[in-house]
């Protein structure tokens, strides 16, 4: 073996090592969890003792996924709290995500302060399991001299001043109990935005980008139609949303990777639809396939397929195979470097 084949071959080793078995916590699409964190442990998905925002425009999604997040850590038996400002949560629409809100502490909390301070007070007996704390949405808390002025906070300094001291007081709390915490938020057009600048910002002040470990920016979706006959006459309705989800930042892997996600009304994410889209697109047939198992040229009779021959899993698998082909192929063939 040649010098430079065993410096590679020491590469892909160290590589592997980063594979590990912590629990994580799947977002709902196979393909989002490995958006971020693929390549650190297989199959990808959200750790705890996090703080991750959602971010994006009205209607693309960021209400859906935060709730996917919220019924996989019940799955997983931990505990859900979950704070409502917007008051969207209710018990038909948890019971899509598979939340049990009978079980979970649900709040409808009016200032950024009274959010965290509850946070901070949520006694746990179990920190080996992942516990979540969920926000909907960080942009609807007002402040104490919001609610007690008539005025108001006419300049929106004194929130980001309040997001900035509360979060400084969480988050080593969020670490210390193991909490997964799951905040969307909405955006705003940032009016004194440059040129060169992004036009569009995130209300809260800094200190929310600061700390979060993992952003996911969710961008404009594109309707879902199903055309049907009735009587001879064609009718088409929107039944869902795709959209993708971006991952703006990552402190737990690498950044910028992208995943599309299918939302259906009343379903929730249709990680089905993703996964064979993925794979046609990849291999290039001209019909939806799991591994050597031909199934049909239409989507919707091959969801059915894959749903009556029980192969979610065999096809998630191929994804993550997949996926981490495409990844090997772009990292660096160099030695590890030699720091002094």
């Amino acid at each position: 073996m040649t010098l430079a084949e065993q410096m590679k071959q020491n590469t892909i080793m160290t590589k592997k090592k980063k594979k590990n078995t912590d629990v994580m916590i799947s977002t709902g699409s196979t393909l989002l969890d490995l958006a971020i964190s693929g390549t650190t442990i297989r199959g990808g998905g959200l750790s705890g003792g996090i703080f991750v925002e959602i971010f994006g425009p009205s209607g693309s999604g960021k209400t859906v996924l935060l709730s996917e997040i919220a019924g996989g850590v019940q799955r997983q038996g931990g505990r859900v709290m979950f704070h409502d400002p917007e008051a969207r949560l209710d018990k038909t629409f948890a019971s899509i995500f598979d939340v049990d809100f009978d079980k979970i502490h649900y709040t409808q909390p009016d200032t950024v302060t009274e959010t965290f301070e509850e946070m901070r007070a949520w006694e746990l007996e179990d920190t080996k399991v992942i516990n979540g704390i969920f926000a909907d949405s960080l942009a609807a808390l007002s402040t104490n001299l919001e609610m007690d002025n008539a005025e108001g906070d006419k300049m929106g300094m004194r929130r980001a001043k309040e997001f900035s001291e509360q979060l400084r007081k969480t988050c080593r709390i969020i670490r210390q109990k193991n909490i997964l915490f799951v905040a969307s938020n909405q955006i705003r057009v940032n009016a004194d935005a440059g040129f060169y600048a992004e036009k569009t910002t995130t209300p809260g002040g800094q200190a929310i980008p600061f700390y979060a470990s993992v952003r996911l920016r969710a961008r404009t979706p594109e309707k879902l139609k199903k055309r049907i006959t009735v009587k001879g006459k064609e009718v088409e309705r929107v039944i869902g949303i795709k959209t993708t989800i971006e991952v703006y930042k990552n402190s737990i892997d690498k950044p910028y990777r992208t995943a599309p996600i299918y939302i259906i009304f009343d379903y929730g994410i249709d990680d089905i639809r993703a996964n064979l889209q993925f794979i046609k697109d990849f291999t290039k047939q001209t019909i939806y396939t799991v591994d050597d198992i031909k199934l049909d040229k239409s989507m919707e009779k091959s969801i059915l397929m894959v749903e009556e021959q029980e192969l979610e899993k065999q096809l998630q698998e191929q994804v993550i195979d997949l996926w981490e082909e495409i990844e090997t192929k772009f990292e660096s063939d160099s030695r590890s470097k030699k720091r002094r």
